[in-house]
């Protein structure tokens, strides 16, 4: 599973977050769901000395692998795996809970790249029907992990931005921002709680 470059989106958007969050509380505490390779957490820990990240992923061999990374970069001390479906062995409260999820609905998994989708697992791609089934796991499920002042973010399929917008905001949550990737499609959008 390759980091796509993408992916920067979705650090670049959430790194000023980041940052701020450190430095007023003395850390920053990110849940990174279907780490993968680790490359978002590892992104901003690397950008950020007092960020501590958990990275949640189904799979025990990616997650080897995203922990072998955090190794190699020096940053295991504050990079912890979680082998988890979703929220299911979550526990505590974070700042940042940021998600590459699968968004691909289930039918279109043929019609990818090669490179895609002989080398990605299925898991890692398939969003159920319409592609939007992780998307309404983690707005239904976020808020009892999210600090009062934390972010969302989430990566997007280009075409999905206003439906996954519905869904959070159904949700109780509004976009504080949407960002584009390299080829101008929206790409990452952040979502805060909607203040009561």
């Amino acid at each position: 599973l390759e980091p796509r470059p993408d992916t920067e989106t979705l650090v670049e958007a959430m790194l000023p977050f980041v940052r701020a969050v450190a430095v007023r509380e003395g850390e920053c505490r990110i849940l990174d769901l279907g780490t993968g390779t680790g490359a978002i957490a590892l992104a901003l820990l690397s950008a950020v000395p007092t960020a501590i990240a958990t990275g949640v992923d189904l799979s025990a061999g990616v997650l080897a692998t995203a922990a072998r990374n955090a190794g190699q970069l020096g940053l295991a001390g504050r990079f912890t795996v979680l082998q988890s479906d979703w929220f299911e062995k979550v526990s505590g409260r974070y700042h940042v809970i940021a998600a590459n999820p699968p968004y691909i609905p289930s039918e279109d998994i043929g019609n990818l790249q090669d490179e895609v989708r002989n080398f990605d697992p299925r898991l890692a791609l398939d969003g159920g029907a319409d592609g939007l089934n992780p998307y309404r796991i983690i707005a239904a499920e976020a808020a009892r992990f999210l600090e009062t002042e934390g972010r969302i973010a989430v990566e997007i399929g280009h075409t999905q931005h206003n439906e996954v917008c519905e869904i959070f905001a159904a949700a109780g949550y509004v976009p504080g921002g949407a960002f584009r990737d390299l080829g101008g499609n929206d790409r990452v959008i952040v979502f805060e709680r909607i203040k009561p």
